[in-house]
């Protein structure tokens, strides 16, 4: 199994010694995103940045394995939120990076579902454990399940 996106940047109108950083990211299911650097890094701030992308592909991957493995167990949700945030930090390496990530589902179960904190703790560690975006994140990298 493989992926593909298309990035494509084209110059544009800038100030004097800069450059535009808004860009387009084309999905392989046909979806087109405009999208930019942070604004903290000179880029639009109505555009989506990298780092919420890839926060966004975590929350996205911890979740669909969450209910997988719910429905696995026939436990029905009814309701799956999240507010992940991500906070860049440096590394001991000196490298600038998402050093920590914090997941914040709030899961609802269908009516007449009753799950304990303990059987819900078990489930979310093993959606962490078997999603593949958190697999791929660096080691270091702090991943925090608060629910």
């Amino acid at each position: 199994m493989s992926f593909q996106v298309t990035v494509t940047w084209q110059g544009s109108p800038a100030p004097e010694g800069e450059f535009n950083r808004d860009h387009q990211v084309q999905f392989g299911s046909g979806q087109q995103v405009g999208a930019s650097a942070a604004p903290e890094y000179k880029g639009n701030g109505e555009l989506v940045n990298p780092e919420e992308s890839l926060l966004a592909a975590l929350s996205s991957c911890h979740m669909l394995t969450f209910l997988t493995i719910a429905h696995l167990k026939r436990l029905t949700v009814a309701q799956y939120v999240d507010n992940p945030i991500a906070e860049i930090g440096k590394k001991d390496s000196g490298k600038i990076a998402i050093t920590h990530i914090k997941l914040k589902p709030e899961v609802t179960f269908a009516d007449g579902i009753e799950v304990d904190r303990e059987t819900l703790e078990k489930i979310h560690e093993k959606a962490h454990a078997n999603c593949f975006i958190a697999n791929s994140l660096a080691d270091d990298t702090v991943v925090e399940i608060e629910f």
